[in-house]
């Protein structure tokens, strides 16, 4: 008979996760994810169940790496709250199954591992795409994915300084009074972005708040707050001048709003499958993302919105295994 699943609590995981240790797994992961090989990852795109009397939906993510036998499924709600409000916007739990016996090993709760693993990727997207010489952070949005987005910046690159810009200001002047550095709060996004060399966007808005015009040449945007077909964070102008990445081709296809709406679907599907590239364009595919190309004329764009849940695999296996 299984033994009863072990519970790891919030703290718990807080504990053991380090973007130091997260950033090189996570790396990994995506590359193997990026090569589409179905003998090494399996993970269908995520399935929703709308949950329209709460303006919300609960999203399912199974995922089972191979070789490494680690079978496991997020569970995770999404809420678009009014500004204000109290309760979360997000909501998660994992488990980890013994993927030959079938039972559950363990019972995860999955909010530090969602805001983490989102934040660890971003990076990981600014590590190879931003500006070499990048001085200016802006963050918009003040909630837990900003906050996480806030630490592994900090933690990994070096900026001289950092804005963040919310809806309401007195969330602004909060986020910036918890973190452990100087953060300038900004009335207006187009301040708040002027000049800077990379944006991260983790809004959860349904109408653009980052407009291309905005975005100076070369810049990185790490986008995170629109992951459903009818939410976006940026404009068309921002869209179809940039140079796009995606956490996960297919998912983004299905679920980014910001792609779906802009009606950049059939030329970036186009873009994908071109072949026998120049090698100073060649695709990233043995780099942890896919889709596109760095000029460094144009702005560089990454939708990161946790559709790949072979990310959320490498944490839920390690430590714990």
């Amino acid at each position: 008979m299984a033994e009863p699943p072990v519970l790891i609590r919030q703290d718990e995981v807080e504990g053991l996760l380090h973007y130091k240790d997260l950033i090189p797994r996570l790396e990994v992961a995506l590359g193997k994810f990026s090569k589409l090989d179905s003998a090494e990852v399996i993970q269908p795109v995520r399935t929703t169940v709308p949950l329209q009397k709460y303006n919300g939906f609960l999203g399912l993510m199974p995922a089972y790496l191979v070789h490494e036998d680690i079978l496991c499924t997020k569970l995770v709600c999404f809420y678009k709250r009014e500004s204000g409000s109290t309760l979360p916007s997000t909501q998660a739990t994992v488990l980890l199954f013994d993927p030959e016996y079938g039972n559950v090993k363990a019972v995860m709760d999955g909010e530090v591992i969602t805001a983490k693993r989102t934040a660890a990727v971003s990076a990981i997207s600014a590590k190879l795409l931003m500006p070499a010489k990048s001085e200016v952070l802006t963050i918009l949005g003040a909630g837990h994915q900003a906050l996480s987005h806030y630490n592994v910046f900090t933690e990994t690159f070096s900026f001289k300084e950092v804005r963040v810009w919310s809806r309401r200001k007195e969330t602004a002047e909060r986020f910036a009074q918890s973190t452990q550095g100087h953060v300038t709060v900004w009335e207006s996004v187009e301040e708040a972005v002027n000049g800077a060399d990379v944006i991260v966007t983790v809004t959860g808005a349904s109408e653009p708040v980052l407009f291309g015009q905005w975005v100076k040449p070369g810049a990185h945007v790490a986008a995170v707050g629109a992951c459903r077909p009818d939410w976006r964070e940026l404009d068309d102008v921002l869209m179809r001048q940039a140079e796009v990445y995606v956490d996960s081709r297919e998912g983004a296809v299905a679920e980014s709003g910001d792609i779906i709406l802009s009606g950049c679907l059939q030329s970036l599907e186009r873009f994908s499958m071109e072949q026998d590239l120049p090698l100073e364009r060649r695709p990233l595919c043995s780099n942890p993302l896919e889709w596109g190309f760095k000029m460094q004329s144009l702005p560089s764009l990454c939708l990161n919105s946790g559709r790949t849940n072979t990310e959320d695999l490498r944490i839920m296996g390690w430590p714990w295994m």
